[in-house]
């Protein structure tokens, strides 16, 4: 039996016993939830340097403090707010009965799905594919995921980790390619979670529909900043340049373009690059690498094919490195229409900025493309920021800086349309794993047993005056 064999028949293996074990415990108590939850804090806690270890190892260079900020702080902070709230919203829902059915009862019960598997990638390959996991624990779930084969010594620590701290029939890993991952989608989960390109997710999203899996969508897409009439240039800079270039770029929701008033494109332009070279003077331990080296080959060839249509280009004055692969920040001023830079997620630290004539033709603009996850707008205006809001879609928005929303346990994240569908994070991620159970109790009389046959001239009267 080949690897790729064994690690699907692993899967389907540890399937069925979590399926066991959760039919034998029934509803997970909370104390089981928390006590879960405390674990996984722990186990991520005492491996913090190996894990930023690594991931660094698996990029080439990943900074640390990146990892430290954005992957086990955020993870933490998750774990600690589920931790917190999971009594609570483990707690009925009940609801208003009509007049027709009194004294009648209605609530509704949040109860597992049962086993949750998460399809998680290597950009982020710590928070992505634990905080879709404390969600599934606060839920009640078994969950089993199947990370990058991009990230192998993360991989490895993970498996490692999780097979030491919980048993296999409440949370497990399976490791392998590709090949794996399509057979992973194809088993009959509870639910499954896949967070990763939009081309991949269709095919997820076809093997899951075989067995009527719901799936939660985690996509992409070019996420736009709009740099508004009334913005804050000062403010725009650092907030742009923050998101677009930490990880160099390797973030689902980087801002992926920018569009600012045409008057002050190349103004723009020269602040971004002159803040990247600011926050990366030499490119060093705090700038990351890209994943691989096909990574850097696509996007130094969009450079280039940007640069021969006729686009505007300004750099970091570091040179690049193939060999490290690393890619200094780039700025390209109204790259053609027909190239990669515009036709595709860029996923790396290379910034289009498109000039625009009236605020009308931003919104025009992104309104023709399909929605992204992320949107970014900047202004002071209170009426345009409303303007914005009330005429663009996307999955989430931060208004007057980037990546911030994604932090906030009080607000869902997913996507719309091609960016994807379904959401976690907090309550919204709790409710998504849980099945909303609806319940009705009769009282000491049962009203219905007045409208039940033989059909008499009183349950006729009845119904006439039910209908009145």
């Amino acid at each position: 039996m080949d690897g790729h064999t064994r690690n699907v028949t692993d899967a389907a293996r540890l399937l069925e016993l979590q399926r066991a074990a959760q039919r034998k415990e029934g509803l997970t108590s909370a104390r089981a939830r928390i006590d879960r939850l405390y674990q996984l804090e722990d186990m991520v806690r005492k491996r913090a340097d190996s894990i930023a270890d690594a991931i660094s190892a698996d990029f080439g260079n990943r900074s640390r403090f990146e990892t430290d900020l954005l992957e086990t702080m955020v993870l933490v902070s998750a774990i600690r707010h589920a931790r917190k709230n999971v009594k609570w919203w483990m707690q009925p829902s009940y609801r208003e009965v009509g007049i027709n059915f009194w004294p009648g009862a209605a609530w509704v019960r949040p109860e597992p799905l049962g086993v949750v598997g998460i399809v998680s990638p290597w950009n982020y390959p710590l928070q992505l594919a634990l905080s879709p996991l404390v969600d599934a624990i606060a839920g009640g779930n078994r969950v089993i995921i199947k990370p990058s084969e991009q990230t192998p010594n993360f991989c490895d620590l993970l498996h490692r980790a999780i097979s030491e701290t919980f048993e296999e029939d409440e949370i497990a890993v399976v490791l392998g390619g590709p090949e794996v991952a399509a057979e992973f989608s194809r088993l009959p989960f509870d639910h499954l979670v896949f967070t990763g390109s939009t081309g991949i997710g269709r095919r997820v999203a076809a093997a899951a529909a075989e067995n009527l899996t719901p799936t939660t969508l985690e996509l992409g897409g070019k996420s736009p900043a709009i740099v508004c009439p009334s913005a804050s240039m000062t403010k725009a800079v650092k907030a742009i340049a923050y998101g677009k270039f930490i990880n160099a770029g390797q973030t689902c929701i980087a801002p992926d373009y920018v569009l600012v008033p045409r008057e002050r494109t190349i103004e723009f332009a020269e602040l971004i690059i002159g803040e990247a070279r600011r926050a990366y003077p030499d490119l060093g331990p705090d700038y990351s690498s890209m994943i691989n080296e096909r990574a850097f080959d696509r996007l130094t060839a969009a450079i280039t094919e940007a640069e021969l249509g006729g686009a505007k280009v300004l750099r970091h004055p570091a040179p690049s490195d193939r060999a490290r692969r690393v890619l200094p920040p780039v700025v390209v001023i109204d790259a053609p229409q027909e190239s990669l830079l515009m036709r595709e997620e860029i996923f790396g630290p290379v910034l289009p900025v498109i000039g625009y004539d009236s605020l009308a033709d931003a919104l025009d603009w992104v309104n023709s493309h399909p929605h992204p996850l992320a949107l970014y707008l900047f202004a002071e205006d209170a009426r345009e920021q409303s303007r914005v809001l009330d005429r663009t879609q996307s999955g989430g928005v931060t208004v007057n800086g980037t990546l911030l929303h994604i932090a906030q346990e009080g607000l869902p994240f997913g996507g719309v349309g091609a960016s994807g569908w379904g959401a976690y994070h907090g309550k919204q991620g709790f409710d998504q794993f849980t099945h909303q159970r609806a319940v009705f109790k009769t009282g000491f009389f049962n009203s219905a047993t007045l409208l039940a046959p033989p059909y008499s001239k009183r349950a006729k009267s009845l119904l006439k005056f039910l209908m009145r």
